[in-house]
């Protein structure tokens, strides 16, 4: 058996091939990140004496090694990726010396790679991969949104403060229109019923008469400062977020027609929608990789610290070395789930009842549901709330 280590990089990927009681049958070599370098890297798999029993491992570098990746499986070759923080316990127990270049590190991944059991990637890793960065970006965008909101707020809370109180201090369809066609309080001040009428359409008839004077009384008497400066930071920003908006919903619907075509078992579950459902199957990926709901825990980020030497003994906090972008998706689902199932309500009410603070309780209902995702894809079963007593 032949194990390979590679140390990824962007331009170059350094790799050392050792058999497996640790001898090293290739030194330490590089090869570029291109169809060239690849070609020389399978060269140097195909002459090896047995070619047909070979692992290869490297950590895991955000997109750094897809290219990489896809290749090995066009080529039918496993390969194996693992955290990066595993590689440096390993490299802190063998040595005390802070020495650290790129022909080491991949010696090091092949040493540790003989030590662990080898988990390869299922094939059409790439799906997964493809969803996962949708929902990614999609995160990514609607946290940009929001700072384009609060810089918003920020421009408001100078030129026209009494806008967005009036509104419930919420940026909904009415608020943006009038903020994209009116702008400042003084036009707002001088709308008409024309106006009037384009504000109940958008609103179906929400936005009554009374309120349509209320607002104009207020941009009226407004004490806001009206300024060529912020209404230019208010176009901007204004634009921004419209733009960031309109990106948003084009991924979301992406993203709902990929997971309804995968249609994962967790769909089943109420109160987890198909944008979620997107998160949790991406994050995870295969779950044959999982043997057990406590090793899914430790993945999404939430497994709790153990600590044990003599006769003392406690657990700490969340060790949050995971998958933050799941662990927030989880946790954000712990109130849909009490509101649209009974069982899982209950049970965030038992460990309420138990003295629990709300955030311990709802760790716990996260801790309930990977239990349950873990049963339905290991058994192959649909949802059945009536099995959860």
């Amino acid at each position: 058996m032949f194990i390979v280590g590679i140390d990824i990089s962007k331009y170059k990927h350094d790799c050392c091939i050792i058999d497996s009681d640790g001898e090293i049958i290739r030194d330490p070599f590089s090869f570029k990140n291109d169809t060239e370098g690849f070609s020389k890297f399978l060269d140097t798999l195909h002459s090896l004496p047995d070619s047909e029993d070979i692992r290869i491992g490297f950590e895991a570098t955000a997109h750094y090694a897809l290219n990489l990746k896809l290749f090995l499986e066009k080529n039918h070759y496993a390969f194996m990726e693992f955290n990066p923080v595993l590689l440096a316990k390993f490299n802190k127990s063998q040595s005390l010396r802070r020495t650290k270049t790129d022909a080491i590190d991949c010696y090091s991944i092949a040493h540790w790679l003989a030590t662990v059991e080898f988990k390869p990637h299922t094939t059409g890793f790439y799906h997964t991969y493809s969803l996962k960065s949708l929902t990614r970006l999609r995160d990514s965008l609607v946290r940009q949104r929001s700072f384009y909101l609060v810089k918003i707020t920020n421009v408001l809370d100078v030129t026209f403060p009494e806008f967005k109180p009036f509104f419930n201090n919420r940026l909904g369809a009415t608020a943006l229109y009038l903020l994209e066609n009116y702008s400042t309080a003084e036009k707002m001040s001088h709308m008409n019923s024309a106006s009037y009428e384009n504000l109940r359409k958008l609103s179906r008839g929400k936005f009554s008469v009374q309120k349509f004077m209320k607002l104009k009384e207020l941009a009226t008497n407004t004490v806001g400062e009206s300024n060529e400066i912020f209404l230019i930071q208010l176009n901007s920003l204004l634009s921004l977020y419209l733009k960031c908006a309109s990106e948003i919903q084009s991924l979301e619907a992406q993203i709902t027609k990929l997971i309804s075509d995968i249609n994962p078992r967790c769909m089943l579950i109420p109160g987890i929608g198909s944008l979620s459902a997107a998160v949790i199957y991406a994050e995870f990926g295969d779950l044959k990789k999982f043997n057990s709901p406590a090793q899914m825990l430790s993945f999404a980020d939430l497994e709790p610290g153990y600590y044990k030497s003599g006769i003392l003994e406690h657990r700490g906090h969340m060790v949050k070395r995971g998958s933050s972008h799941l662990r927030y998706t989880l946790m954000n689902l712990c109130i849909p789930l009490i509101q649209y199932n009974y069982v899982f309500a209950a049970y965030y009410d038992k460990k309420r009842s138990e003295g629990k603070p709300h955030r311990v309780a709802c760790s716990h209902l996260v801790k309930k549901l990977i239990r349950v995702i873990f049963h339905l894809e290991k058994n192959g079963i649909d949802f059945d709330s009536s099995k959860l007593y």
